[in-house]
C-alpha cells in the first residue's frame, strides 16, 4: 500500500502540473498540449515558476494556495473519473447524490492533504524519462523520476486520458503501485462495513485515513 508521504510527493506533483496547465503564471504558448508528454513537461516548468515566485507568500497563508490549486486543479485533473475507480463495485450501488458528493469529498480531501506538499517542491526533484506512448491513443503515460528528501529515486508515472474537453491527469502510478488502487483498497473494506454515507462524512469533516474497522 502507498504511504502517505509518497502519496504526497506524487499528488503534489500532480497538482502542481494541473495547476500549471491553467497558466496562471505563464504568458500564453508556454505550456505545449499537442500531446501529453510535452504538455507534463511544460506545465511543470511553469508550475515550478510559479511556486519559485510565490513561495513566501504560499507560507503565510496556505488558503492562498489551496484556492489557486482549487480555481484550476479540477478543470484539468479527471476527478469524476478517479473518484469512480475509487469506489470500484460501489460505485455501480450508488445514487446520484452520493456520487456527486463523493466526487467532492474525495476531491477536497486531496487538495487539503497534499497541497501543502507542494510549497516545498524545486524543479531538481524530477526527472522526466523519453515519452513511450503514442500522442494519438486516448490514453498515455508519462514517466518520471522524484528524488525524495533523503535522496532516494522514486518511480512515478502520471496516467492521462483524452477526454471531450482534452488530456487529462487521473491517476498516479508509484513504484508500481496506482494511488486510485491504493485508495481502493482503503476505502472499500470501510464501505463493506459502515457504508458509502459514513465514508463520505468523513471525508467531509477533513480526515483522510481510513476509519477504523471492526475487529483491527
Amino acid at each position: 500500500m502507498i504511504t502517505i508521504s509518497f502519496r504526497k510527493s506524487a499528488l503534489a506533483c500532480l497538482a502542481g502540473v494541473c495547476l500549471a496547465v491553467g497558466a496562471l503564471a505563464a504568458p500564453a504558448g508556454v505550456v505545449d498540449t499537442s500531446d501529453p508528454d510535452k504538455l507534463i513537461r511544460t506545465a511543470s516548468d511553469a508550475m515550478l515558476k510559479d511556486i519559485d515566485a510565490h513561495r513566501a507568500a504560499y507560507r503565510k497563508d496556505k488558503t492562498q494556495l489551496y484556492k489557486l490549486v482549487d480555481d484550476v486543479l479540477l478543470p484539468n485533473f479527471d476527478v469524476n473519473y478517479a473518484a469512480q475507480q475509487v469506489l470500484g463495485k460501489h460505485w455501480r450501488n450508488a445514487d446520484e447524490q452520493q456520487r456527486s458528493r463523493f466526487i467532492k469529498a474525495f476531491y477536497q480531501s486531496l487538495l487539503q492533504t497534499y497541497g501543502d506538499a507542494m510549497i516545498d517542491f524545486t524543479g531538481d526533484r524530477i526527472k522526466f524519462l523519453p515519452f513511450q506512448g503514442d500522442p494519438a491513443a486516448a490514453r498515455a503515460t508519462v514517466r518520471t523520476e522524484i528524488r525524495r528528501d533523503g535522496g532516494a529515486i522514486v518511480k512515478v508515472n502520471y496516467s492521462l486520458r483524452k477526454t471531450e474537453s482534452g488530456w487529462k491527469a487521473w491517476d498516479v502510478v508509484i513504484e508500481g503501485i496506482s494511488y486510485v488502487k491504493s485508495f481502493q483498497e482503503d476505502f472499500g473494506p470501510e464501505v463493506d462495513q459502515n457504508g458509502l454515507d459514513a465514508l463520505i462524512r468523513r471525508l467531509e469533516t477533513g480526515s483522510a485515513r481510513p476509519a477504523a474497522r471492526k475487529g483491527a
